[in-house]
């Protein structure tokens, strides 16, 4: 019975155009892990495929037996799929033309599928397997008008460089690439619906905020419990199927876990980030290719992100976006408490406040084509930034949650409020956002136009002071 598959309307229109089409086909999908590539790839054949293997994680075997574990399974899926008369593969090359000869004996008209997940961990060191697959898919494979091939894989590096970069054999040799990004707000709302979880749009952002927009982890959301007992079971109870998600995930996508996670981890104590230089110094890293391939990686699995400040055109900073992040490197690593219900006990507490309004940036900053179309900019060219200035002998400092540069010459102060009523300007807060709005005007020496814009969750209550936003934009804005 097929499964309803929430959202990825564009993914499984493309899906459907390659399904139709009248060439051969080397389809590479990729993307953060958890997010739901095999589920899409399953639910949307129906299983209909002439061959699927998934890779043996490298996690599970050790030492030199790897590249021989991984031949024994992709020769007991070849079996299971019908090639029967065939003994193990002992190189990639000749597990290749089992699979050629597989495909082969299949008959019938339409697209024959072949699906290969966890791309990159067949990939073992020494052990030919990309030069086999190159040689599989010029020598043969690419000759195939009826031929599919999708190859998937959570190590998004990998998947970018060894084969849309590949300077090789395999140089443009993939017809089609999709990658899969977490769900929207939006899409969050449908999953949840469709799980019978009752939660309100509040709650739901909340359950962003704690799990991002990950597929896998909302399917931990059960019904008839509430957004504060859904996280304590899935965080804090005993077994909590989240409480050592975070080891895990690091050590399955990269091949340096340990930088990964210092990385994330420095990023997680300042809210606009650092700059290369500073998460270099910080963590005694030298700032080279092993820093600049493991900020690849993090940023190519959707968990930093990179922006240029307004006032820093040549300096990239790095911010960590991702919200299961944040809200383990916060509530689970630090927590010392055995209390396995601690969100609903601590759920007014100041540390939770405080997770409040800077995971709530982060939900922000994951919607920006909601907050262009809400403002009416969806098709003008711009750059979201945040933005902290340092005070001087002259004046204060102060942080800008969200900056969008306008190429129509307008700059988009934003200001974010996470609150649980509409949001209230006073004459104190007045004078602040006047103050902002003046050092951007001194920043851009007054060539932009300055927009200030409210962010929050339930709009704005007018009053005398509420005059100085231009423009709201909400929370349902943000399901959009």
């Amino acid at each position: 019975m097929r499964r309803k598959i929430i959202g990825r309307k564009y993914e499984q229109s493309e899906l459907q155009h390659l399904k139709e089409s009248d060439s051969p086909e080397l389809v590479a999908v990729y993307g953060r892990r958890r997010v739901g590539k095999t589920f899409l790839i399953r639910e949307f054949f129906q299983n209909q495929f002439v061959f699927y293997h998934t890779g043996v994680s490298p996690l599970e075997i050790k030492g030199n037996q790897l590249t021989k574990r991984q031949l024994e399974e992709f020769y007991v899926s070849l079996r299971e799929y019908g090639l029967k008369d065939i003994t193990c593969p002992t190189t990639w090359p000749e597990a290749f033309r089992m699979l050629r000869q597989l495909v082969e004996k299949q008959r019938g008209e339409g697209k024959k599928v072949v699906f290969l997940d966890e791309f990159p961990w067949m990939d073992t060191p020494r052990s030919g397997f990309i030069t086999a697959f190159e040689h599989f898919w010029n020598g043969w494979a690419s000759s195939r008008s009826d031929l599919l091939l999708i190859v998937c894989g959570s190590a998004t590096s990998w998947m970018k460089d060894t084969l849309l970069n590949n300077k090789g054999g395999l140089y443009g040799r993939v017809t089609y690439h999709l990658k899969l990004t977490p769900f929207s707000l939006l899409e969050c709302e449908e999953f949840l619906k469709d799980k019978r979880v009752e939660l309100d749009r509040y709650d739901i952002v909340q359950s962003y905020m704690a799990v991002g927009g990950i597929p896998y982890y909302l399917n931990y959301f059960r019904s008839g419990f509430s957004l504060a007992q859904n996280i304590d079971r899935i965080y804090f109870a005993k077994n909590a199927p989240l409480r050592g998600e975070f080891e895990r995930l690091f050590a399955s996508l990269f091949g340096n876990p340990e930088d990964s996670k210092a990385i994330v981890k420095l990023l997680a104590s300042r809210r606009y980030g650092f700059s290369r230089k500073e998460i270099a110094d910080k963590l005694n890293m030298t700032s080279g290719g092993t820093l600049t391939k493991t900020l690849s990686a993090l940023t190519n699995s959707d968990f930093i992100t990179s922006y240029v400040p307004l006032d820093k055109r040549k300096e990239t900073y790095y911010k960590l976006t991702d919200n299961f992040c944040l809200f383990y490197l916060n509530f689970i690593e630090k927590k010392r408490s055995n209390d396995e219900s601690f969100w609903q006990h601590s759920a007014l507490s100041p540390a939770i406040t405080s997770w409040q309004g800077f995971a709530f940036e982060e939900v922000c900053f994951a919607h920006p084509r909601q907050i262009k179309a809400a403002l009416g900019i969806a098709g003008i060219q711009t750059n979201i930034s945040s933005l902290i200035i340092a005070k001087d002998e002259h004046q204060s400092g102060m942080q800008i949650d969200m900056l969008i540069d306008r190429a129509d010459r307008v700059i988009n102060l934003c200001e974010i409020k996470y609150c649980n009523q509409e949001f209230v300007i006073d004459k104190i807060y007045e004078e602040k956002l006047r103050c902002r709005a003046e050092r951007i005007r001194e920043l851009t020496k007054n060539k932009r136009n300055i927009h200030l814009t409210l962010i929050t969750t339930f709009g704005l209550r007018y009053n005398e002071y509420s005059g100085r936003i231009q423009q709201t934009i909400t929370m349902d804005d943000l399901f959009a």
